[in-house]
């Protein structure tokens, strides 16, 4: 770590830095008070978006747990690197305010308003900007209103939707799984759960992805979301419906129009993000990571398990901005100013070797990755997050069991910005299959005939003649049964009968019902 040295982002003090110090030899620029880089480093352009993770550890090294970071347009800020230092950030709104109009930037002009990250840190109405009573407020009406969705309803949902992506490519052997699978699920099923589904296409697909990159388009693309939201809210102002879009309109916080929309964008982006991205990890795991292609197949790790591990290893957001601080105060080593910009590091705390020394080791059950951010304003809606990423992912592999990755591991392209690091194309391929019922639950073969266990590694051996068949593994991995029975690879139970912990007597049509019914469709 680096000697303590005179303040940097946001600094309105411009006093000499210490010999040695990264700052050192800073010159002021166009921005007037803020300083040109001369030894910091950027979080945009080639370095950030080629290689984030090692710009994380080369930024821990040279500061240590926070480090000072320049924004689009050379704008000042704090990178939070360390895990615990991230957890007292989000912890402690009292230093640490999620109020973008403390930021000085935005305040003397230095940030104009049609900066590139304007959609993230422009203030609104909103939980996400709130602290105290204001952010009770409107944060327990967005709980509530997610408290009453129906997941099962939900999981229904993503079954379908799921399947009926597949239906579009199953018939071609080979698909790219981020524009035909990832992008689309998680934007099908929140469209269907705020209540507009007539609203879901292809443009709102690529708006809600542009419009927290910082591009040229970002404010475009965010108005154009806006604008079918506000639509959705004046459909709900005069006929209310069973969605989530209505409970907001009728909870008791009394949320005006606007706060409605802006809530309805807030959790619209968060989760097809997130989700988009973590979809698209995941698939990425089981495809070309041996440890999962072992622990999958062999029924050592279930898909929410695979899940939680992937949200240590590729988080869907890398960083969150921002926090802003309230006063003078200390992080990490680092002289903090007031009205100071800081970002949430995510992926950095999550590889922190003070509480990961072995980044090659299984965290299965370990939620204490940042994945969703921490303390009152992490994410309310993960878990819908995780049902659309462990349901759909479940629902692909049963239907196209043989999927293969269609291209050496090391040509992936991945595409970074400020908040995420996410996969450009993930082409597959797999035998060519008939499109199937898209009401009817997922599976490997059309019709009504057994499903057949997927595997991402060798087929299972075939018992010899009168040894016992191998222990049967669930493939489905959503939500486990009372007692999970399912059909075993061909050769170890005929198929149609009944596994024998269950009694020959037991009748299977009612079982697969009960399954039915466990699971949602």
């Amino acid at each position: 770590m680096t000697t303590p040295y005179s303040h940097r982002p946001g600094t309105d003090d411009h006093a000499a830095p210490p010999p040695g110090c990264p700052a050192h030899g800073l010159v002021a620029d166009a921005f007037g008070d803020h300083l040109a880089p001369a030894g910091l480093r950027r979080l945009y352009g080639p370095e950030a978006e080629h290689d984030p993770m090692g710009l994380y550890e080369k930024l821990r090294a040279e500061h240590g747990s926070v480090a000072p970071v320049l924004l689009h347009g050379d704008v000042p800020a704090w990178l939070v690197l360390g895990h615990s230092e991230n957890l007292h950030m989000t912890r402690t709104p009292s230093q640490f305010s999620r109020d973008s109009r403390r930021w000085r930037a935005v305040n003397d002009g230095s940030v104009p308003p049609d900066h590139p990250l304007a959609p993230i840190f422009t203030w609104q109405p909103i939980c996400v900007f709130a602290d105290g009573a204001d952010h009770e407020r409107l944060r327990g009406a967005v709980t509530d209103s997610i408290a009453r969705i129906d997941h099962r309803g939900v999981r229904r949902f993503i079954n379908r939707y799921s399947n009926r992506l597949v239906n579009d490519f199953c018939q071609d052997g080979k698909a790219d799984l981020v524009s035909r699978f990832a992008e689309h699920l998680p934007m099908m099923v929140m469209a269907q759960i705020l209540g507009m589904p007539e609203e879901y296409d292809e443009r709102l697909v690529q708006a809600a992805r542009d419009m927290i990159k910082g591009t040229e388009t970002a404010v475009e693309s965010n108005a154009y979301v806006m604008a079918a939201l506000d639509r959705l809210v004046a459909r709900r102002r005069a006929a209310p419906a069973e969605d989530f879009a209505s409970r907001l309109v009728e909870h008791p916080a009394g949320l005006t129009d606007t706060e409605v929309a802006q809530h309805l964008r807030l959790v619209l982006i968060a989760a097809y993000e997130t989700t988009a991205n973590l979809i698209a990890n995941v698939l990425r795991m089981v495809l070309t990571d041996p440890r999962f292609r072992a622990q999958l197949s062999g029924g050592h790790m279930t898909l929410p398990e695979a899940v939680e591990q992937t949200l240590w290893d590729e988080p869907p957001f890398t960083t969150i901005f921002g926090r802003w601080a309230v006063g003078d105060t200390e992080l990490g080593g680092q002289r903090i100013k007031a009205g100071d910009a800081l970002v949430v590091g995510i992926a950095a705390a999550n590889v922190d070797p003070v509480v990961r020394p072995d980044v090659t080791a299984s965290m299965q059950g370990n939620r204490a990755h940042l994945a969703f951010s921490g303390g009152p304003h992490e994410c309310p809606g993960q878990d819908i997050g995780r049902a659309i990423a462990d349901t759909g992912i479940d629902a692909l592999l049963l239907r196209l069991p043989d999927i293969q990755l269609a291209v050496p591991e090391e040509d992936l392209r991945w595409s970074a910005s400020l908040m995420s690091r996410h996969l450009q194309e993930l082409p597959v391929t797999f035998a060519a299959r008939p499109p199937q019922d898209v009401a009817g639950p997922p599976s490997a073969t059309p019709g009504h005939a057994p499903r057949a266990e997927w595997q991402v590694a060798s087929p299972r051996p075939v018992p010899a003649q009168g040894a016992p068949g191998p222990a049967a593994v669930p493939p489905r991995v959503t939500v486990p049964p009372p007692a999970p029975v399912e059909p075993t690879p061909a050769g170890s139970i005929p198929a149609g009968s009944i596994p024998a912990q269950r009694g020959p007597g037991a009748p299977a049509r009612a079982w697969q019902a009960v399954v039915r019914w466990w699971r949602g469709y």
